[in-house]
């Protein structure tokens, strides 16, 4: 019994009833306009006890009303509530809910009429849905139209983000100067071309395909910077329109995915940083959900991330409680500023001592474990209770899955409830192939989309932690944005780095690619996804395509049989059909929204959907839970799933033969093939049709750790480049792959080639950076006598290329040293790393040579900031660039000394091969310096082998003088040829 006073909502709207009731019997509560929606929806009877409802208008509503109000008193049944009723906008809103002690009483006196009733009902509102989507592809609602049916505040009705372009002032000279330094180009092969060097036909020519290949390199660069914007989020608007008094009403869910391998290389302390960051994020916590994937199966990384809960359970009310970023403690007691700023509360230094002493305590926890690891007890490892630990041999174990947090499960110190944290290791056996890292993120996508189903996933790697607690926020901004977020795939941030000299010596921090080339690709399709910091469509990764299509060009197939590589246009329209049948089938696929396990109790409409349905099983595996959770656009599971029942799905869908014979890795989730799976994984979605857009916030939203080192950082580039020669060499290589559908624009596909052709730069570039030892060693150079016509074009080119650098950086904010790094680098990588790449690649693909890669470790000395720079690991990386510059050091003494012996005539050609070598040697600096060993502090054995190799080739080259040239006739002799002796 509830008191009349006491406020009712009705159980559909969640409105107040103001004391009205539906059902005269048990006293329903049903506002009127709910109540006129049911009977007009030919829906007499009551949800709750079957009775017919009593009367119909407004005078028998009214005459209950007042019948209810002279008694003084409403009975209440609880009745639960179904599923949130989705707004205008497609958002879900909360309803009135009752407490655990009402759905007790409820669990007693529900009456079976109700369930079939709420059956029915929900199975014609998901037909009404699916009608209502059908007819929204045709019509689309003005967005001002939509906002006023919600009659929301103007300040809510505005925009969550807009974009930013760049001023016309600095775009439309930065244009002129593209397509002047194309011109340029033209006239420049043309004199090249028509005046060889006979004398050194070789060299020319050498010279003349590497500077052709490098302008086709700088085209498939350049143009997809045509168009670069800035994008702004306005957090306060999304919070004003899904956020009051500290409720939320409908922000979307978020899935957190974190990697991991080997806990000795990526230390388990780095790791739970990133966990602990996650769990302190500024976003409610019942839309938190964190899973990391341990795919070394190791105990050590499952044993602290049990310590990690635990400390969160200080930690993250600590964070929510002062605001203090970053929210990853290491980085943030590390930190050398003021932490007193902007902290008024007179307990915060107390509390924040107390903290940083758990933390410590924590740390030493943490390193006891790492410390006990170092060495595998011959037996294997054993958990607390005794039993051997399932994943002793990484490479043969079952699945594993632990909940550390949740909902319902631990609270923080203060009582409030946590973020979900699960522990997952795939299962993994012999002869099977479980594609490394793009396996491991598959996996996460089906246990999370079990336990969870968040619309959206936001994938971070181990050693790259949240930065900004707001970085969400940030991405629901453009996500939830109802004109933007439609047919947004992901959304990309920055890379940011920590622990880099600040000289940048190897371009680690790559921001010439992150801060220019991404907001150039912004500006066109959307930036390519790098593997980290990227928050995804759950839809997209299913393969699905987004809600409005490119209509497929029939003339497409005449593009493709001119640009794929001759392939006739029979074989191309058969991909068209094939195309459209795929997506008429997957309209299909999308309206079958039923139960699997109740196919008995729908008519013969129903049933032939139902059918249609099957076949995701061979798309997305065998597995009932899964396939219902990925019809689901919005997200989320059913209630009253039994949590027991969803774990063992859940170890289900992470068997090593869940993918056999499925699309997983072929069409839907991380794309197997490469290992640069990200580059692939975010080209197929743009193919779909899909769009991705560029997240920059002031603060940056993650930092990472970078191998600082010149050898790992060579290894890394070739990992990188490896995977795109791979692409290259596969179907999905973007010069043939993706042409019949139309929906990915073209200089979106030429940022692409680019990005799986720049490998083979590699071939040239070796070759030139050659060419001016070769000159100043031969005598010879492969530019003639310059006219003045001629000179003009090479300056010409010069000053272009300068004028679009100083350009770009003007539009970009970009500092010249960021370039002048990454230029640098770029030889270094190219002539080593990619280089390598390019012959793996084939190797790879041709004799099926696999190359494995290891993780980078992530440690370092704390004892020196920058004691990882100075490590030198002697590979066959560094054999290259090493043969390049000493080469070109001996073509600049061998030339000055020839110039010497030659008298004055010989400077004017030296200077202009002096030039070239010096171009080359610049270059190679940082890596010479790398050799050389620390900052300032040469080793002493260098200095010696220097001073002895200059030394004994001085000697040489005096006694042999290699460029004495056997034509020449002495001067002696010439003397007395001319003089009678």
């Amino acid at each position: 019994m509830v008191e009349s006073d006491a406020q009712l909502n009705c159980s559909s709207c969640g409105d107040d009833v103001n004391g009205f009731v539906a059902c005269r019997e048990c006293k329903f509560p049903l506002c009127m306009s709910c109540l006129d929606a049911e009977i007009a929806d030919q829906k007499r009877f009551c949800f709750q006890c079957g009775h017919e409802y009593y009367g119909h208008g407004a005078d028998a509503e009214t005459k209950r009303g007042h019948e209810e109000e002279e008694r003084g008193e409403v009975t209440m049944e609880i009745v639960p509530v179904d599923e949130p009723q989705e707004d205008n906008n497609g958002h879900a809103r909360n309803l009135s809910r009752v407490s655990i002690t009402e759905s007790e009483t409820y669990s007693e006196t529900v009456n079976p009429i109700w369930k079939d009733r709420v059956e029915s009902w929900k199975g014609k509102r998901n037909k009404k849905k699916i009608e209502e989507k059908k007819i929204k592809k045709q019509i689309k609602v003005p967005m001002e139209q939509s906002m006023e049916e919600n009659e929301f505040p103007e300040s809510v009705l505005q925009p969550f983000s807009r974009v930013v372009p760049i001023s016309r002032n600095k775009l439309s000279p930065y244009r002129t100067v593209i397509i002047i330094r194309l011109v340029i180009l033209g006239f420049f092969f043309h004199y090249r071309i028509t005046n060889p060097v006979d004398s050194a036909y070789g060299l020319w020519l050498t010279s003349i395909i590497c500077e052709i290949w490098f302008a086709i390199s700088w085209v498939l660069d350049q143009f997809p910077k045509w168009n670069p914007i800035n994008r702004e989020a306005f957090i306060d608007v999304l919070s004003a329109r899904y956020e009051n008094d500290g409720e939320d009403y409908g922000l979307a869910p978020v899935d957190f995915f974190v990697s991991t391998v080997d806990p000795l290389k990526e230390p388990p302390l780095i790791t739970a940083n990133t966990v602990l960051s996650i769990l302190s994020v500024d976003y409610p916590v019942e839309k938190v959900s964190c899973y990391v994937s341990d795919d070394g199966a190791s105990m050590l990384s499952f044993e602290s991330l049990a310590e990690t809960a635990e400390f969160a359970r200080k930690w993250v009310p600590f964070c929510k409680k002062y605001l203090i970023e970053p929210r990853a403690p290491e980085f943030y007691f590390s930190q050398k500023i003021d932490y007193l700023k902007d902290k008024i509360q007179p307990s915060f230094v107390k509390e924040r001592r107390a903290m940083k002493r758990d933390y410590e305590e924590y740390k030493v926890r943490i390193n006891a474990m790492v410390a006990k690891a170092q060495k595998t007890p011959d037996e294997g490892w054993t958990m607390q209770d005794g039993t051997s630990w399932p994943g002793n041999n990484p490479r043969d174990h079952p699945g594993m899955i632990q909940v550390f947090l949740g909902n319902s499960g631990s609270r923080d110190i203060e009582g409030n409830i946590l973020p979900r944290l699960v522990y997952v290791s795939r299962e993994k056996r012999p002869g099977y192939q479980h594609h490394k890292k793009a396996g491991a993120m598959n996996a996460l996508v089906r246990v999370s989309a079990v336990l969870t189903n968040s619309p959206y996933i936001l994938n971070l790697d181990c050693d790259h932690y949240v930065n900004n607690s707001k970085a969400v926020r940030e991405a629901m901004c453009f996500l939830m944005d109802p004109q933007v977020g439609g047919d947004v795939c992901y959304i990309q941030f920055p890379q940011r780095f920590d622990g880099i000299d600040y000289s940048d010596r190897y371009a680690n921090r790559n921001i010439v690619f992150f801060d220019i080339n991404m907001k150039g690709l912004d500006g066109i399709q959307g930036p390519m996804y790098v593997g980290t910091g990227c928050v995804f469509h759950r839809q997209a990764l299913y393969g699905y395509s987004p809600p409005s299509l490119p209509t497929i060009n029939k003339s497409s197939s005449t593009c493709s049989w001119l640009c794929c590589c001759g392939r006739s246009s029979k074989a191309s329209s058969k991909e068209d059909e094939a195309e459209i049948r795929r997506q008429s089938k997957q309209e299909d696929l999308n309206a079958a929204i039923y139960n699997l396990r109740e196919i008995e109790n729908y008519d013969d409409y129903d049933r032939s959907l139902l059918m249609s349905q099957m076949s995701l099983e061979k798309t997305f595996g065998l597995s009932a839970v899964f396939i219902e959770s990925t019809l689901v656009e919005s997200g989320g599971i059913l209630e009253s799933a039994d949590p027991s029942i969803l774990i063992k799905e859940a170890i289900h869908v992470i068997s090593c033969g869940y993918e056999e014979k499925t699309d997983w890795g072929k069409e839907i989730g991380w794309i197997y093939g490469s290992v640069t799976e990200d580059i692939l994984t975010g080209f197929k979605m743009h193919c779909r049709g899909w769009r991705s857009l560029y997240c920059m916030p002031l603060r940056p939203a993650f930092k990472g750790s970078a191998p600082i080192n010149l050898s790992d950082r060579l290894h890394q580039v070739l990992r990188w480049a490896l995977g795109s020669v791979e692409i290259f060499l596969s179907r999905h290589c973007p010069l043939w792959y993706g042409w019949n559908g139309g929906r990915l624009k073209l200089l979106q596909r030429l940022a692409y080639i680019n990005t799986i052709v720049y490998p083979f730069t590699s071939l040239p570039l070796v070759a030139y950076c050659s060419l001016p030892a070769i000159c100043l060693l031969t005598g010879k150079f492969i530019i003639p006598t310059l006219s003045n016509i001629a000179s003009i074009w090479f300056l010409s080119l010069f000053m272009s290329i300068i004028a679009t650098s100083v350009l770009e950086l003007r539009w970009s904010g970009v500092g010249i040293e960021d370039l002048w790094r990454n230029e640098q680098f770029w030889v270094i990588g190219g002539v080593s790393a990619h280089l390598f790449a390019v012959f793996q690649g084939f190797l790879k693909m041709l004799a099926g040579l696999d190359t494995n890669f290891t993780v980078t470790s992530k440690a370092t000395d704390t004892d020196d900031e920058f004691s990882d720079l100075y490590i030198v690991k002697w590979t066959t990386l560094l054999i290259p660039p090493t043969t390049l510059l000493i080469v070109n050091l001996v073509g600049v003494v061998a030339g000055f000394s020839d110039a010497l012996n030659s008298g004055y005539e010989a400077w004017g050609p030296l200077f202009g091969k002096v030039f070239f070598a010096m171009w080359v040697i610049l270059h190679l600096y940082p890596f010479l310096k790398g050799l050389m060993g620390r900052q300032n502090r040469t080793p002493t054995i260098v200095i010696l082998w220097s001073v002895l190799l200059a030394s004994v080739f001085s000697l040489l080259w005096v006694k042999v003088d290699p460029f004495f040239n056997g034509n020449q006739t002495p001067i002696s002799t010439q003397v007395c040829s001319s003089i009678d002796c």
